[in-house]
């Protein structure tokens, strides 16, 4: 048999009843796997809501809850389940990394992507890679035993595992993604726009200034948002860097625990059932709606940034 002729074996009317029975299967494959992730999220919601519903509905004061910063679950006196401290020690080693980490993310990314050589642009993203694949727990022992004594010695702190080391572990953590994030969308901005704003006399500066920030507005704040997420969401570094003491910051050099934290470090001492192992999971819904208002704040800003450019 010729090649010709085996060609047009191999598409003969019944191989193509084949591929026509067995592609409504592979549709649904890539349906199922399209949905999968939707599942998937809804049934750790509902996981962590059954655990922690029967106190949230129960006898659990959400007045106290979310306004007292004492949390003494252990208490043989009065147990008190008071989060303010924890939530505020959250929000705030979150927002000292992105104050760190933003403007090293944008810079790097603006670097990378508008003045680095081939080589360099190369070495450096096997760089932030690396940085990227870098276990939470080394960072956390890094922020232990490297930065903490430094912290010490520059600033005369009695200890130096507390807000400012936490704040500067969660920065080198969040960098990696809001570099990669950044230079895509940098990049994605078309050439013409810098061969436009070449063309009347902009410097190099100006067109990142004027023309790619704002082209690039949408990935831009979808970068510093994952590193949000990202800092909000670390359990080990923050556990092991942050002091891991209950009280609200008074300042940089101050010990402060976290909400993920404290769900690492408390979960596995508390018996299943009762009221400390099931605010735990009270304090996993609220770091749920904590990611879901950031996402949502994202959703509307993005929405409106397009309406205006529509308009």
């Amino acid at each position: 048999m010729s090649l010709a002729e085996s060609s047009r074996g191999a598409s003969s009317p019944s191989s193509r009843s084949w591929l026509d029975r067995v592609e409504p299967l592979i549709e649904w494959i890539v349906r199922l796997c399209g949905w999968s992730a939707i599942v998937f999220v809804f049934a750790i919601f509902f996981f962590v809501f059954r655990e922690g519903a029967p106190l949230l509905f129960g006898n659990l004061d959400l007045v106290e809850f979310f306004t007292s910063p004492n949390w003494r679950p252990d208490s043989e006196v009065r147990a008190q389940y008071g989060i303010l401290a924890l939530l505020i020690g959250t929000l705030a080693v979150t927002a000292l990394a992105m104050v760190i980490a933003v403007p090293l993310g944008l810079g790097a990314a603006i670097y990378v992507s508008e003045f680095a050589g081939p080589r360099i642009k190369e070495t450096f993203k096997v760089v932030i890679e690396l940085l990227a694949a870098i276990p939470s727990v080394v960072w956390g022992f890094i922020g232990y035993t490297v930065l903490g004594p430094i912290i010490i010695w520059a600033t005369g702190a009695p200890v130096g595992i507390n807000l400012l080391n936490g704040g500067i572990i969660l920065a080198l953590m969040s960098v990696p993604i809001i570099v990669s994030v950044s230079e895509d969308a940098l990049r994605a901005v078309p050439d013409s726009y810098r061969e436009a704003a070449t063309a009347l006399g902009a410097s190099r500066w100006e067109i990142v200034y004027r023309v790619l920030f704002p082209a690039a507005k949408n990935g831009l704040l979808a970068a510093v948002l994952l590193g949000v997420g990202r800092a909000i969401g670390e359990t080990m570094a923050v556990l092991m860097a942050t002091g891991h003491a209950v009280q609200i910051p008074g300042s940089l050099l101050d010990p402060v625990r976290t909400l993920t934290a404290t769900i690492a470090a408390e979960l596995g001492e508390t018996v299943a059932g009762d009221d400390h192992y099931r605010v735990l999971f009270v304090i996993g819904i609220v770091l749920f709606a904590v990611a879901f208002v950031v996402n949502l704040t994202a959703d509307l800003v993005v929405k409106g940034i397009r309406g205006e450019r529509h308009d």
